[in-house]
């Protein structure tokens, strides 16, 4: 059978768990486990038989952390690593007949804007990966990515550099989201549009708690659903970890996902090759259910997806035309002057931001790049990226998280030639316009054949229509009453006969002409009641936004009058962003803003003291954004930038407060460490940033730490609180080994843990305080142990 056909057979067995059985095998404390395939490749060529024995079809690489990264200090390269782990796979598979997936796994650190690694240096770090494997292996698996940025950086890497098929999957908690907040319909699209040949879900929970996750999966894609869940949730028996589903009951939840059409199956943590043969056995003589063709017109960014079922705004003011201080601001390299901008539209109520950047002089692909950043770092709306420079539009493409919507493409040869394949390889949808080498035509049925020529060669281009919206353009009545009319019924042609989305630019009809917001709102509720689905306009001007949600409403877009009830019950009006000096501190920290939380800081100092600022203003702002963090309101990404913003206005306090003199204003002392083995510290930094900004001193230890350096580190700082982290199933024992140190040592110091693998029940059984499910949960419990 041709290999790429077999990898799609139905249904495909995976096999299980790589960590349980290196520990079955003697896997050390403080192992890496890739090197493994170097100093011991004959157990894991046995690893790989006894699944291939069991009935797998594929086996991953033991190379889930052989990033460069990951193997510093180790004395090794990706290079070095990785080949050998393919070459031991490959000679396991030969008397099998079965198949080799090159095994990447996240890098463990937190890519920009949420940390530190740059989108491009991450990228590199897959590049090195799968260029010292692909040419060995049969698939590329990117598997337990809990960030869509890094999965998305990796994907890239994948698709740029080899040219196998390629599996993607991403950890969630049972609310259907990743640990960094992106939603499963997200990732679906995100990663469907960018060309991954498969998509699933792995590792963090069980069959169970997984089934209603993928449910929601295989409703937003229609490629190959994978699945690869673990044995139950972990547990402690008799000094040992454990997990609570047995083969047999694992195999009959595994099984289930063939009645969603899921195809590829295979098991995570705490499973081994009794899992897999049981989950043989389950799925034999079966197959997958048939699936619906799924049909959304959707975009996102990592945490919110924005449907196009309904009519839209998209916010124009992020633009230079006309605008001084915009202008300006671009020039000036002023990011922080388009985020507020793009707040202001978020909370005036735009469900899309258009970003245009567009200025004589200035290098546009960087500023483009930079306003994608900038805005994402502190919003969640989808971007609209508004340029005709492909360089521009695709280096916005590259470092965008989620799926965007390119604007634009006309009906030129030239135009969909340049943007067309940018949209395939990113997953953008696309803006076409009504014009051509001909210009824009003054008849309606002439613009339905441009916007035809659009749809049928972005088909060409493998762009489905649901990715395609059509601007009829939108021409001033000053020039011919007939303009808005003609734009009209075009609209009303390309969703009657093509059956496509369109887009309209409300505020050009009435330019030129006196009274324009009296035409706009007209011409707005007319496009609307013709079946206009997206409305290009200012969601800061209250009049045209009524009008919108009024027109919603009353053609029936606005389902049970939902929004509009949202919107006028009480008549409260959405109050603009405050800017510059007019911006409290409160909001700055909320919405991310660092520059201006310090600003507003200064200005407090002016008539209070620092610690009074800290109690009054900053500590019940940061409680708030806890709250919204914990009740699912923002998601990490938020969380961290609203940290960030407070630490800038920390900062300053630090600074006022050092002029005064010793000062003694700690809340306490608190370490942190990520245990022996584990070289995954995104949890524990997050943990860090959270922490000292509620005045709380941090002894940061590091990761891959001896239980002994940190009972060393508590005696000498006289600690009260220590704060252990672990990503991996096989660095869980050294968890447990550092907490029976410290009570042995410590018996008086508290000990709160956290990490992936880890539950509440688990964190009890092996002698912690408290479970930190979370950084905000971790504020709780230190003030119940320090205040």
């Amino acid at each position: 059978m041709n290999r790429t056909k077999q990898l799609f057979s139905q249904p495909l067995l995976l096999d299980g768990a790589m960590g349980t059985m290196l520990l079955k095998h003697g896997l050390k404390t403080g192992e890496r486990p890739e090197l493994l395939c170097l100093t011991a490749p004959d157990a894991i060529e046995q690893i790989h038989r006894d699944y291939f024995a069991a009935g797998a079809q594929v086996v991953y690489t033991n190379t889930f952390g052989a990033s460069g990264l990951k193997l510093q200090g180790s004395g090794h390269t990706p290079d070095q690593v990785i080949p050998a782990a393919v070459a031991i796979a490959r000679k396991a598979a030969a008397d099998f007949g079965g198949l080799v997936a090159l095994d990447i796994g996240p890098l463990g650190e937190l890519l920009e804007p949420m940390g530190t690694l740059p989108f491009e240096a991450a990228y590199g770090q897959f590049r090195e990966q799968i260029l010292a494997g692909a040419s060995g292996a049969d698939l590329i698996v990117i598997e337990t990515m809990t960030d869509l940025q890094e999965m998305r950086a990796a994907l890239l890497a994948a698709k740029e550099n080899s040219p196998l098929p390629v599996f993607c999957s991403m950890s969630f908690d049972e609310g259907g989201r990743t640990f960094t907040g992106c939603d499963v319909r997200a990732m679906a699209l995100t990663l469907e549009g960018m060309g991954a040949d498969a998509i699933g879900i792995n590792c963090s929970l069980g069959p169970f708690e997984i089934y209603p996750i993928a449910q929601e999966l295989a409703q937003w894609t229609n490629l190959p659903l994978l699945i690869k869940a673990n044995a139950g949730l972990p547990a402690v028996e008799n000094g040992e970890t454990v997990y609570k589903i047995g083969p047999e009951e694992y195999a009959r939840g595994m099984a289930r996902f063939l009645d969603l059409g899921a195809s590829i199956l295979g098991g995570c943590c705490g499973t081994d090759p009794r899992y897999i043969a049981a989950l043989r056995e389950a799925v034999a003589g079966r197959s997958p259910a048939s699936r619906q063709k799924v049909i959304r017109s959707a975009v996102c960014s990592p945490s919110q997806v924005v449907e196009l079922d309904r009519a839209r705004i998209v916010g124009e003011r992020i633009n230079p035309t006309g605008k001084p201080a915009m202008k300006q601001a671009l020039l000036d390299g002023d990011s922080s002057y388009l985020a507020r901008q793009g707040i202001q539209q978020a909370e005036a109520g735009a469900h899309l931001l258009d970003v245009n950047v567009g200025l004589p002089g200035l290098d546009e692909a960087a500023a483009m790049k930079q306003a994608v950043k900038a805005l994402q770092e502190v919003l969640d709306l989808p971007l609209v990226l508004d340029s005709s420079s492909p360089a521009a539009l695709e280096a916005a493409l590259r470092v965008y998280c989620g799926r965007a919507v390119i604007n634009s493409v006309s009906g030129k040869e030239e135009s969909m030639a340049q943007v067309f394949p940018l949209a395939r390889k990113y997953g953008a949808m696309v803006i076409g316009l009504t014009l051509d080498e001909n210009g824009i035509p003054s008849s309606a049925r002439e613009r339905l054949a441009v916007a035809k020529k659009i749809r049928d060669r972005a088909l060409s281009y493998g762009i489905p229509e649901e990715r395609l919206l059509i601007d009829c353009l939108t021409l001033t009545v000053s020039s011919g009453q007939h303009n808005a009319t003609e734009t009209l019924e075009a609209a009303a042609l390309v969703k009657r006969e093509l059956g496509l989305k369109t887009i309209l630019g409300v505020s050009n009809i009435s330019f030129g002409l006196p009274a324009r917001e009296a035409l706009n709102q007209a011409f707005l509720s007319m496009a609307l009641g013709r079946g206009l689905d997206i409305a290009i306009l200012n969601p800061n001007n209250k009049g045209m936004m009524d009008a919108f949600f009024a027109s919603a409403t009353l053609t029936g877009q606005d389902t049970s009058c939902a929004a509009f009830l949202s919107r006028f019950a009480g008549e409260s009006e959405t109050k603009p962003l405050p800017s510059g000096q007019d911006m409290e501190i409160g909001h700055a920290i909320a919405r991310g803003l660092r520059a201006q939380a310090r600003e507003a800081c200064l200005r407090l100092l002016s008539s209070l003291p620092p610690m009074e600022i800290v109690n009054r203003h900053l500590i019940p702002v940061l409680d708030q954004v806890g709250r919204d963090y914990e009740e699912g309101r923002i998601f990490l990404p938020q969380l961290i930038q609203s940290a960030e913003a407070a630490k800038s206005a920390f900062e300053l306090l630090k600074e006022t407060l050092a002029k005064k003199g010793p000062q003694t204003h700690s809340k306490g002392a608190i370490l942190l460490a990520t245990v022996e083995g584990d070289i995954h510290d995104i949890g524990k930094n997050i943990v860090k940033v959270v922490l000292e900004n509620y005045g709380y001193t941090i002894l940061d230890l590091g990761k891959d730490v001896p239980p002994a350096a940190v009972v060393q580190a508590a005696k000498e700082r006289d600690i009260r609180l220590v704060g252990l982290s672990a990503l991996m199933t096989t660095t869980v024992p050294s968890m447990e080994k550092t907490i029976r140190l410290l009570r042995q040592e410590l018996p008086q110091c508290k000990v709160m843990v956290g990490g992936a693998v880890l539950t509440a029940e688990y964190a009890k059984s092996i002698g912690a305080d408290f479970y930190a499910a979370d950084a905000q949960q971790s504020v709780q419990f230190a003030r119940q142990v320090l205040g």
